[in-house]
């Protein structure tokens, strides 16, 4: 994925590389132990899901296999089977996995079910876009030029659309680009982040208020859904929303009918809907913390936004983009810049990627670029940013540590100036000032 900002001077389609399709052996599934033995179902290059709820390609009625327990992903490595949070588990030949790859004869086991893996003779194919960039999104992969290939039909409609993926990979950019391309596009483009809102205010901000409906409501309010009406409505984060608040959501999906917090009179909506999440909702359902009647309702069609370590191939793209962006004189990226950011896994995914970018264009020297990539990659593995901390405290920890270095740079690079150092990378002198406060950084205050 890009940055927002056109005008780079990247031509994406000199990175494009490979067939304009992908193609996939045939396998079938069978199960040859367990309450539905027999039953078969072939698959290819499509995500094959397995489990008893409705939603899965291949339902079974084992009660000891969960509601959304496997998936099995084509790739160009072959067939990977990944755990969905089971409660039982799964097992590949006898072995507990979380992911692995399949092998021919394989025999999956889960609940008291066991499953063989058969490769069949033929191939399935997935269509590949011809260009590496569908509106201000980038990608030369073929992960992202087959998520390319779908999307023109998908903004024509107005389909309900969950992006998963992780944190940083693009997906608040893919959903303003598929509204801009739709039938909706004269109208509003309405960012509703449920995790960045707190719980007892989330039911005004979606659906608004009366006067008087609660403690500090002086005045009527629309929500998010009212003020998107005739456009589209871009629900971040819909893992994060609270239970208790999902069958509220699931109503207005379901009649496209609001009431404000404190009234009684019905809104019509005519808005589109996409989701986003980083988690996987499937997983969560198994963990009763999101209900499957939404996540049916949300499912209509689904795109999974892979990370940057599984589409290598867009890091050049990528780093050409944002360095021609970012630079004052609009140059393309020394060629040791691209090997040393091409080395890394960027968990942060493109979101990283930019920043890495960025400070690279600031500092110029890349041996201190280089010291400052590798303190942000250990930051970003340390575990005290894993467990036991919220993913909101976690963000802002690290985003406070990568913006403490970034402004230390700024103003060494400027032998403390601030105003020299403002003017350079277009802030306020005032920001950076309290931005120097705040890290307690010091600089020449002229």
């Amino acid at each position: 994925m890009s940055d927002r900002t056109e005008g780079s001077g990247v031509d994406p389609t000199s990175a494009l590389a490979g067939a304009p399709e992908l193609r996939f052996p045939r396998y079938r599934l069978t199960v040859i132990e367990g309450p539905d033995r027999d039953l078969a179902i072939d698959g290819g290059a499509a995500e094959l899901a397995i489990g008893t709820a409705p939603a899965n390609a291949m339902i079974l009625t084992d009660s000891a296999v969960s509601r959304h327990h496997v998936a099995i992903t084509p790739t160009p490595r072959g067939h990977a089977i990944r755990d969905l949070g089971s409660t039982n588990g799964t097992a590949v030949n006898g072995v507990g996995i979380e992911g692995a790859f399949l092998a021919p004869g394989a025999v999956i086991a889960i609940g008291r079910s066991r499953l063989k893996f058969e490769v069949l003779g033929g191939e399935d194919r997935a269509m590949l876009s011809s260009d590496a960039r569908w509106g201000r999104a980038l990608g030369a992969s073929e992960a992202m030029r087959r998520i390319f290939a779908v999307l023109p039909r998908l903004a024509e409609s107005d389909t309900t659309i969950l992006l998963e993926g992780e944190t940083g990979t693009g997906k608040g950019l893919l959903a303003e680009a598929i509204h801009e391309a739709s039938p909706r596009a004269a109208g509003p483009f309405v960012v509703l982040d449920c995790g960045a809102i707190p719980p007892t205010l989330i039911e005004s901000e979606l659906f608004g208020h009366e006067k008087g409906a609660f403690t500090g409501a002086a005045a009527a309010r629309i929500g998010g859904f009212e003020a998107a009406r005739g456009g589209t409505v871009f629900l971040d984060e819909i893992g994060e929303l609270p239970l208790d608040m999902q069958p509220k959501l699931l109503r207005a999906l379901e009649d496209r009918v609001v009431k404000r917090v404190g009234g009684n009179e019905p809104v019509r909506l005519d808005i589109r809907i996409i989701a986003a999440t980083n988690r996987d909702l499937r997983s969560e359902i198994n963990q009763g913390r999101f209900r499957s009647d939404l996540y049916y309702r949300l499912n209509t069609f689904r795109l999974r936004i892979p990370p940057l370590r599984e589409r290598r191939d867009d890091i050049a793209l990528l780093v050409a983009h944002f360095y021609r962006q970012l630079s004052p004189a609009g140059d393309s990226p020394p060629a040791d810049l691209l090997a040393e950011l091409a080395r890394h896994d960027w968990p942060g995914n493109v979101r990283e990627l930019r920043a890495a970018v960025e400070r690279a264009v600031l500092l110029g020297d890349p041996a201190v670029w280089r010291a400052l990539s590798d303190d942000a990659t250990a930051l970003a593995e340390d575990e005290r940013f894993v467990d036991g901390t919220s993913f909101r405290a976690a963000k802002e920890r690290a985003v406070a540590a990568w913006e403490r270095e970034y402004v230390r740079a700024l103003i060494a690079r400027h032998d403390g100036n601030l105003s020299r150092a403002a003017r350079a990378v277009r802030m306020d002198r005032k920001h950076l000032r309290e931005l120097l406060r705040r890290h307690r950084i010091t600089a020449d205050d002229t």
